[in-house]
């Protein structure tokens, strides 16, 4: 027997458990139109995760659901979708502040010297002579390019660092060793 939804949600969604390698990728602003599309607020300027899979795990403050995406498209600095089981402008709107997950296994490949932000948090990074300058906390993305933020322990307090992700600072990525190498100096 199917989990019953609060009757705040679409009827015909799905309760479903978040997957094992969920990855949050956006969450949903507002309806768009009337025929039941609505509008994602992706957390990343590239979101070819929200085009590669058409199931998306919803995150509401009362469950969570599985989404069957019929269709989804860049539309200005947003992403509209459209799923099944969503129906009208009010079955949108129901969905509005939830938060968007997909699986990290149904992302597309990143090409060669391209990396998912999420891979790279959590990597230990040393320098060409092999100090440890710290463990990537978060990046940011400061336009032109996206910085590493490093976190690392100075005096038992801790601290953060901050490194261009460039090829002129960053000499190599190892996912499977988890180490990215750069060429920069724990006093810089």
């Amino acid at each position: 027997m199917a989990a019953r939804l609060p009757a705040d949600l679409p009827a015909g969604l799905e309760a479903a458990p978040l997957p094992a390698d969920a990855i949050e990728v956006g969450r949903i602003a507002d309806a768009w139109g009337v025929k039941g599309w609505f509008k994602v607020i992706p957390h990343s300027a590239s979101p070819e995760a929200l085009f590669s899979s058409r199931r998306w795990y919803l995150q509401t403050p009362s469950a969570t659901v599985l989404l069957r995406v019929k269709e989804a498209k860049e539309h200005s600095d947003v992403v509209v979708a459209w799923a099944h089981d969503v129906e009208g402008r009010d079955a949108a709107e129901a969905l509005k502040g939830a938060r968007v997950f997909v699986p990290r296994s149904s992302f597309p490949t990143a090409g060669e010297g391209e990396y998912y932000w999420v891979d790279l948090i959590g990597l230990d990074v040393a320098n060409r002579e092999g100090v440890a300058l710290g463990k990537v906390k978060d990046l940011l993305a400061t336009g032109p390019q996206t910085v590493l933020v490093l976190e690392y322990e100075e005096d038992g307090k801790p601290a953060e660092r901050m490194i261009p992700f460039v090829a002129a600072y960053v000499d190599d990525v190892d996912l499977k060793a988890r180490k990215i190498t750069v060429d920069w100096q724990a006093d810089y």
